[in-house]
């Protein structure tokens, strides 16, 4: 299964929106390099608001700008507030949220100071869980609008040129494709098959904050079959709650000479995508999972793309083999052992004499904790006897701390057959459970 989805679609229920001039460079700047952790196919990257540093997750399939889990954020300051209510996918009602305008962004000598920020009071609707380090907020739109916008997935940096300086950075190596800017969001043009003689011409959103692959709306067109050989799947959680569908590998799809063969592909149902306003032509999203396999310049004012593949770009589609979902909870207190004075612990003597073995400390230092999200269905892991909420305390004998939530994912899709060992936590209760990996597609 592959990680969670965030959120790829929003609109809010509050009055009409007043268009933003989005960001601009200092006077004399020309372009910024900003660096970015790309944390289970998700772009971070730091922005001050209002003089507070946060995370943001860089997500081109949201409109505006929102901000959540500000339990650690007290000094942040907001004026010009209102209530709203703030609606996305998922099957659940609205979310409870705050309009904020006027407030001043910056990332590096790149500002808007006049930028409207959504709230979010719901403090379960939780990224950092699902990414292992703290998130703030999403910044879509308002960031790519004015200045052409390069990722760069194998250095992890971003650049933002204005189109002056932009030219010349292209030339013949890149592939150049027509992006259709609608309700402020990116769709290209792409071909899908999902048998092997059943290709069709698909819309689709470009969406960084969609983890996955590609996502179909089997409801959109008679041509996006479901193939035979799917699984039922937790997909994610939107703004408005949680997201279920079937996953399934499908033949290929080519934008424009690019031709990736064999992805696996999210079919949301029909109860996550009722509520949301959809381009009417829109067949469904290009994700993260194929986005990092190029380095892609965006251009929205000239409505244009460009594409060149990299490094990632051979390797094959892969998903959890496990149908367990593990995620961060958290923070916990740990007693660590230390020497104190390692060079000279092979010199240490006691008051009689005798020779010092043993020259460790202890502190206690915070590390995280991590706790099964979810179990699927007649899974490997639902079979192993994994329950949602388990604790995990050791994977192959290791301390789970020790893993980043990265690491804990990639190993989750790793070699096939391989055997891993659990140690959790139930009911105060130890477990030793034991998982296999199995292909599912």
């Amino acid at each position: 299964m592959s990680f969670k989805t965030i959120c790829t679609a929003l609109f809010f229920y509050s009055s009409v929106l007043l268009a933003q001039q989005g960001f601009e460079f200092e006077a004399g700047k020309a372009k910024v390099i900003i660096p970015f952790k790309f944390i289970n196919n998700l772009i971070i990257i730091p922005v001050q608001v209002n003089g507070v540093t946060m995370n943001f997750l860089l997500d081109t399939g949201v409109e505006d700008t929102v901000v959540f889990s500000l339990d650690d954020t007290e000094e942040l300051q907001f004026a010009n507030i209102e209530k709203i209510q703030i609606q996305g996918l998922g099957s659940a009602l609205p979310l409870d949220g705050l309009k904020a305008t006027n407030n001043i962004l910056r990332i590096k000598n790149y500002i808007d100071k006049n930028h409207t920020i959504y709230i979010i009071l719901d403090q379960d609707f939780n990224v950092s869980s699902q990414v292992g380090i703290p998130v703030n907020g999403i910044l879509g739109y308002h960031f790519f609008q004015n200045d052409v916008v390069k990722i760069n997935y194998q250095s992890k940096k971003i650049t933002v040129y204005n189109h002056s300086n932009f030219s010349k950075k292209t030339n013949n190596r890149f592939t150049k494709l027509t992006l259709d800017i609608q309700k402020n969001k990116p769709y290209i043009n792409a071909l899908v098959a999902v048998a092997d003689n059943d290709t069709f011409n698909a819309k689709l959103l470009i969406d960084t904050g969609n983890t996955d692959a590609l996502w179909l709306f089997s409801e959109k067109s008679k041509n996006i079959k479901i193939p035979i050989e799917n699984y039922d799947d937790f997909l994610g959680r939107g703004f408005s709650g949680e997201i279920y569908g079937k996953r399934a590998r499908i033949n290929k799809i080519q934008i424009a000479n690019f031709i990736l063969e064999k992805p696996i592909v999210a079919f949301p149902d029909l109860v996550a995508t009722k509520n949301i306003t959809i381009v009417e032509d829109r067949m469904g999203s290009i994700g993260s999972e194929i986005i990092k396999r190029f380095t892609v310049y965006f251009d929205y004012k000239n409505n244009a793309c460009y594409f060149r593949k990299n490094s990632n770009f051979g390797e094959s589609f892969s998903s959890n083999m496990t149908g367990l979902e593990i995620q961060h909870q958290g923070l916990q207190w740990v007693e660590e052992s230390y020497e104190e004075n390692p060079a000279l612990a092979n010199n240490l003597f006691d008051n009689n004499g005798e020779k010092i073995i043993n020259n460790l400390k202890y502190k206690f230092n915070l590390k995280p904790l991590y706790v099964v999200a979810n179990v699927r269905k007649n899974s490997n892991a639902d079979l192993a006897g994994f329950l949602k909420g388990d604790i995990v305390l050791k994977i192959n004998n290791h301390n789970s701390y020790s893993y980043t939530l990265q690491q804990i994912i990639e190993l989750l899709k790793s070699d096939e057959e391989k055997i891993i060992e659990f140690e959790i936590e139930r009911d105060s209760k130890i477990l030793q459970l034991q998982l296999q990996l199995k292909k599912i597609l």
